[in-house]
């Protein structure tokens, strides 16, 4: 099969994650913080590794700012709902994730005001609209740092440099840039990053991380037994055992470990060079097919390894379902759990077959993408 649905979760992973996480099962998989024998002892230091290892991606002082949780999902609601209170304004952007957009908009029932700021058409964001929308009761700008639809960057140190000078709080998505964009939370002015351990940063799923800098209070959603203090009823307040309540996922935040360790190793710019790279050759290939509608900035300086395409008025589960059960490869369709970003891009009926590349990824795997979508379009016209 050719995968090209990297943006859903990258595939495969760097054989270091297998053989980390089985060395992890096999050997020493026992519950760490809360017996002091060998194993468990082992699996402590297997996750602090791996806090270190992240801290060392992301540019990060103190590795118990690093909260892991089962998802970029859970990371974002833990900001969004452990942060803002009735009164309180946040300011969002309308190429945002369902995972972004459905914690606010549950977070109107509780009295917190939100301002959807629109994004061009192709999805880029300016600035200067993000600033006009603060009001004096805005706690938070929440944006991703690029689109999972069309992959449009997003100028997160811009607004990072307006959220610090209007003493606001900055929330970044980073599910589409972990482990392939350079991202330094202290130079780019984040207060509070969410990234998923499964796509970019090459662990397995059911991982994610919430860095939480330095001073910033959040409340936390569960209580439970963190292996500390626990001679009280109440939940620590030290990080990051304030929020990692329960038995920790050790093998997959081992695998998370070792697919950072491959990051750092590889070294990310190139790794970015080569999706780079891949998405030029894809786009300036797609542009040669007529029929073919693309989306997004349609400039792999200007986006991330994703393009959403569609032929014509097709179906876009149709074209994908074809590409799988035809050709063998995997893409993703329909609307990707983003609508607001489908309203802004023009496809909130039709959706978009969405192509993401990943590391692995080959220039013949782009070649047989092209010429899938050539014979499809050629059977359309028969």
């Amino acid at each position: 099969m050719v995968y090209l649905d990297n943006a859903a979760t990258t595939y495969p992973k760097p054989e270091t994650v297998y053989q980390a996480m089985d060395r992890c099962m096999r050997e020493y998989n026992a519950n760490p913080g809360r017996s002091g024998h060998k194993m468990a002892l082992a699996s402590g230091r297997s996750i602090y590794k791996t806090r270190d290892l992240l801290c060392q991606l992301f540019h990060i002082d103190n590795p118990m700012q690093i909260i892991f949780t089962q998802n970029a999902t859970d990371s974002l609601n833990l900001a969004l709902k452990g942060l803002l209170k009735s009164g309180d304004h946040v300011v969002t952007t309308s190429m945002e994730h369902n995972s972004m957009l459905r914690p606010i908009m549950a977070l109107e029932e509780l009295g917190v005001e939100n301002t959807i700021v629109q994004c061009d058409p192709t999805g880029a964001l300016d600035p200067k609209q993000i600033e006009a929308a603060i009001k004096p009761n805005t706690k938070l700008i929440a944006m991703t740092h690029a689109s999972n639809v069309v992959g449009t960057l997003m100028p997160v140190e811009e607004v990072g440099a307006i959220a610090r000078e209007r003493k606001i709080l900055l929330l970044v998505d980073a599910a589409q840039t972990a482990g392939v964009y350079p991202i330094d939370v202290q130079k780019m002015n984040i207060d509070l990053l969410a990234a998923p351990g499964h796509k970019g940063l090459m662990g397995p799923q059911g991982t994610g991380i919430l860095y939480i800098r330095e001073g910033i209070a959040l409340r936390h959603m569960k209580e439970g037994g963190t292996g500390s203090k626990s001679e009280y009823l109440t939940q620590p307040e030290i990080l990051p055992d304030r929020y990692e309540s329960g038995t920790p996922n050790t093998p997959g935040i081992v695998g998370l470990g070792a697919g950072v360790a491959f990051i750092l190793e590889e070294g990310i710019e190139k790794i970015r060079a080569h999706e780079e790279e891949l998405t030029e050759y894809f786009l300036k290939q797609l542009k040669k097919i007529q029929g073919i509608v693309l989306y997004g900035p349609q400039d792999h300086r200007k986006q991330a390894a994703v393009i959403s395409l569609n032929l014509g008025e097709e179906d876009s589960s149709e074209v994908s379902y074809v590409l799988d059960q035809v050709f063998d490869i995997a893409v993703r369709s329909g609307l990707h759990c983003a609508p607001m970003a489908h309203k802004t891009i023009g496809t909130f009926e039709q959706g978009t077959v969405r192509f993401s590349i990943g590391y692995f990824n080959t220039r013949e795997d782009i070649d047989k993408a092209v010429e899938a979508l050539m014979r499809i379009k050629e059977e359309l016209e028969a």
